[in-house]
């Protein structure tokens, strides 16, 4: 590369060939530097699946890029000179090549932002804006000034009519915005489930799932059964099989939990999104074709569109707004330790078992999974945000800071004081039971708050709401689950505040155990 010539920067997460790094770039002169750096595999203990979905995905798109006729300066993970972190490897990049300047499109994480600001030394550093999102950074910040309370559902409306998905004119086709009421049921039995997509790993993989195995063997989770996809073609097939085999379901059982189906009819391609592999206006515009072509009913594909271009996109948004003091946020004064079967999964609450089971063993669990179990527990259990936050963002293959963040900290915990959502989450074990079949197989009783075998749920439910009754008593959406309680017997709840601490105290030697 001349002295003229721009080092163009690549993360792992930016594996789309639209990125604004890339454009405008001139082969003959310019070069991308891409770097697998253990910083960026060891910032949390990732499940070893997510290590080797990115790393596989970025050797790919190297390659692409290559057969393109553009110099790609690629650092492997175990190059003996490989310095370990991003800053490192560009400080490298430009001794070797001595650019003009470097050219980044913005991260997803605050911590690599700041970073950036130490690239270069005195080569100029241009950062670009993401325009692989919707709604910019600066959009969203426009959207908020002025906003009374920041909810998902204003910022949607938004979104449908700037994209046009889903409109008739100036109004939602069908007449409305929302159709989540209609996304409730529960899986009845004998219901037949297609399974996903799945791709063999082709020989780039192979070597990354060996390089992964010998690097991360301690890691929790498996590499056992990778299958994701980590090109693009990849991942437009697995959007065309959801589409076509699992979509007119998705809807009606979006929320719903079965024991032994990991996946239901869910989607899959969140990693896809994530790391650039998929255009995420292109997939809700698939979607909108199957409506319109009559293979999916409405509240099916309102759902899948509210998803991307509602809550994925506003929560980026409001990442970055609140950032970085929204991760240091704690409003319930939660403290307590994580406990041991988040990583055991041997805690011998059915649910929280099949969650933290095939978290294990796919780095997957859906949306209801998240929040409304693993979630709802710390909140109910009032586990300390950093360490949750740290959980969700270590064994899950699709979770960036920028997107986990704000999921864990304003919905499955409240952590941000009611910032996202105007109540918490909280639910005992009748939610649960209501949507899954988890509690007929559960050794606790789902129907019970006291007693050696009670649901530990129900009796932390209404602990929780003892706990912080002079925040909450007020909030119009929790006025009836106060109202319940105080038409029980005071020394019941007594007896199931007692429950509740017995219980946690019970896990407690096994946190010591851990921290020791």
């Amino acid at each position: 590369m001349s002295e003229a010539g721009v080092l163009r920067v690549v993360l792992g997460d930016q594996l789309a060939r639209g990125l604004s790094a890339l454009a405008g770039i001139d082969p003959a002169r310019d070069r991308v530097l891409m770097a697998e750096v253990m910083g960026e595999c060891t910032y949390v203990p990732h499940h070893p699946k997510k290590i080797a979905l990115v790393l596989s995905a970025m050797r790919h798109f190297a390659a692409t890029l290559r057969e393109e006729g553009i110099a790609v300066d690629y650092v492997t993970l175990d190059d003996a000179d490989n310095t370990g972190t991003l800053t490192g490897e560009v400080a490298r990049a430009v001794a070797r090549h001595a650019p003009a300047r470097i050219v980044a499109t913005e991260p997803g994480e605050w911590r690599v932002r700041e970073a950036m600001r130490g690239w270069g030394g005195d080569v100029p550093v241009e950062v670009r804006p993401d325009t692989r999102f919707v709604a910019s950074i600066a959009d969203f910040a426009r959207w908020a000034e002025g906003q009374k309370v920041l909810r998902m559902e204003f910022f949607y409306r938004e979104m449908r009519r700037r994209t046009g998905l889903l409109m008739d004119g100036g109004e939602p086709v069908g007449g409305q915005w929302n159709l989540d009421a209609e996304n409730r049921k529960r899986l009845p039995k004998g219901e037949r489930i297609p399974a996903p997509l799945r791709f063999a790993p082709d020989a780039i993989t192979r070597e990354v799932l060996a390089l992964v195995a010998r690097r991360f063997p301690s890691n929790f989770g498996t590499l056992e059964g990778f299958s994701f996809p980590v090109t693009p073609a990849e991942a437009e097939a697995a959007l065309d099989a959801f589409v076509r085999e699992r979509l007119p379901r998705f809807g009606d059982y979006q929320d719903a939990m079965a024991t032994g189906e990991p996946t239901l009819f869910h989607a899959l391609i969140s990693t896809s999104l994530n790391i650039g592999l998929l255009d995420p206006l292109e997939a809700c515009r698939r979607a909108e074709a199957a409506w319109r072509a009559g293979h999916a009913p409405l509240n099916a594909v309102e759902g899948f569109i509210r998803q991307i271009i509602g809550w994925r996109e506003y929560v980026r948004g409001l990442y970055w707004l609140k950032m970085p003091g929204y991760a240091s946020l704690n409003a319930l004064g939660a403290d307590r330790a994580l406990p041991d079967f988040y990583w055991s999964g041997d805690s011998g609450m059915a649910c929280m078992d099949q969650a933290i089971g095939q978290t294990r063993d796919l780095a997957y669990a859906h949306h209801i999974q998240r929040l409304m179990v693993t979630g709802n527990f710390a909140l109910l259990a009032g586990i300390d945000p950093a360490a949750i936050n740290e959980w969700y963002l270590a064994v899950y293959a699709d979770a960036f800071e920028w997107v986990e963040l704000p999921n864990t900290h304003g919905m499955a915990i409240h952590a941000d004081g009611g910032i996202m959502a105007s109540k918490p989450y909280a639910a005992s074990g009748k939610y649960i039971d209501r949507m899954s079949d988890h509690c007929g197989t559960c050794r606790y009783t789902v129907a019970d708050a006291t007693g050696p075998r009670a649901c530990p749920f129900n009796s932390l439910y209404w602990d929780f709401l003892a706990r912080h009754r002079t925040r909450f008593e007020g909030n119009p959406r929790m006025a009836q689950m106060y109202r319940t309680m105080d038409r029980m017997a005071p020394e019941k709840v007594t007896a199931m505040r007692r429950q509740a601490r017995e219980f946690l105290d019970s896990v407690a030697p096994r946190l010591a155990e851990r921290a020791a």
